[in-house]
C-alpha cells in the first residue's frame, strides 16, 4: 500500500490548500493494487479510480500493511463511494479551527486518515479532519 501526496501545480484550490496549510501538498490519496482511494473535490466526493499520474508531480510513502488490513480499507471506501466532498468540514476544521466536519462527507486527508485509524496505522487521538495533506504526510513520514 502507498498513500500519494499530490504537490503538482494544479489550479487555484490546490494553490490555496499549499499556502493556508504551508504545505507542498493539496491532497492525497491511498492506493493499493493500482486503484487510487480518496475524496475528491474535482470528482465530487469519494471515489476509487485508476489514475495516470505524473511522477514528478506526487511523492509517496510506502506502507507495509497486511492483507487483511488493505481489505478492511477497500471494504471501508466502497462503502463511502459516492458521499459528497466535504467543503464545510474543511472550513471549519482547517480553516477555522472548530474540529468540525459534516457527517456522511469526507474531505481527502480525512477520509485517508480515517482508513488508517481503523487498521490502527493511525492513532485515534487525533479526529481524522485535524489533518491536512501536510500534516497527514508529516504524521506518516
Amino acid at each position: 500500500m502507498r498513500v500519494a501526496f499530490y504537490k503538482g501545480k494544479g489550479n487555484w484550490v490546490d494553490w490555496t490548500i499549499r499556502k493556508w496549510t504551508r504545505s507542498p501538498y493539496s491532497h492525497c490519496e491511498i492506493v493499493i493494487d493500482n486503484t487510487w482511494y480518496s475524496s475528491s473535490a474535482r470528482d465530487g466526493g469519494v471515489r476509487k479510480k485508476n489514475i495516470y499520474h505524473n511522477p514528478e508531480n506526487w511523492d509517496f510513502i510506502d506502507i507495509k500493511i497486511q492483507v487483511n488490513d488493505e481489505n478492511i480499507i477497500k471494504m471501508f471506501f466502497n462503502k463511502q463511494i459516492g458521499k459528497k466532498y466535504d467543503y464545510v468540514g474543511i472550513l471549519l476544521s482547517q480553516v477555522i479551527p472548530l474540529h468540525k466536519d459534516i457527517k456522511n462527507r469526507w474531505f481527502c486527508s480525512e477520509i485517508c486518515a480515517y482508513a488508517l485509524q481503523l487498521i490502527g496505522m493511525l492513532p485515534k487521538d487525533k479526529r481524522p479532519n485535524w489533518y491536512s495533506p501536510g500534516r497527514f504526510y508529516k504524521k506518516l513520514s
